[in-house]
């Protein structure tokens, strides 16, 4: 049976490929699971017009993205932490703790695009990398001072 995918399968293929598989696989596992449909041509217009708004959407992330990054570098947050009398800070800077001074700038970040490897656990200025996006990624600058 010819078949268009609507989904990535492992070991089968990509959304959009149309391939030829057996009778039984297509009727009973992929079809009833909303991961394929048959190949005629009004499901092949259906697939086209799905890629089309799928690449829109793809470039409107990425021009929003550019957008966010720009906004990114031009800014820097500030994080208070408490310092001991000997200088050494209590507990650590996370990802989760950039994302929320960001936010108070207003600007909406996820925690899991910011990639710090491990915690800032000093005082300092540090560039964090962040990736907004598959192709976009920029560095924010990260003040950590004494409170």
């Amino acid at each position: 049976m010819k078949i268009v995918l609507r989904k990535d399968i492992d070991n089968l293929g990509k959304w959009g490929d149309i391939l030829v598989v057996k009778d039984g696989y297509a009727r009973n596992y992929l079809i009833p699971r909303g991961l394929a449909l048959e190949a005629t041509e009004k499901n092949l217009r259906i697939i086209e017009r799905e890629k089309r708004e799928a690449i829109k959407q793809k470039e409107e992330e990425k021009k929003n993205a550019l957008t966010l990054a720009e906004r990114i570098k031009n800014s820097s947050c500030t994080i208070a932490v408490e310092v001991g009398e000997d200088g050494r800070m209590f507990g650590a800077v996370t990802n989760q703790d950039i994302a929320r001074a960001y936010a108070e700038l207003g600007i909406s970040l996820d925690k899991r695009m910011i990639e710090l490897n491990e915690p800032l656990k000093e005082l300092g200025i540090f560039y964090v990398p962040i990736k907004l996006h598959p192709e976009v990624s920029v560095e924010a600058k990260v003040w950590v001072v004494k409170k």
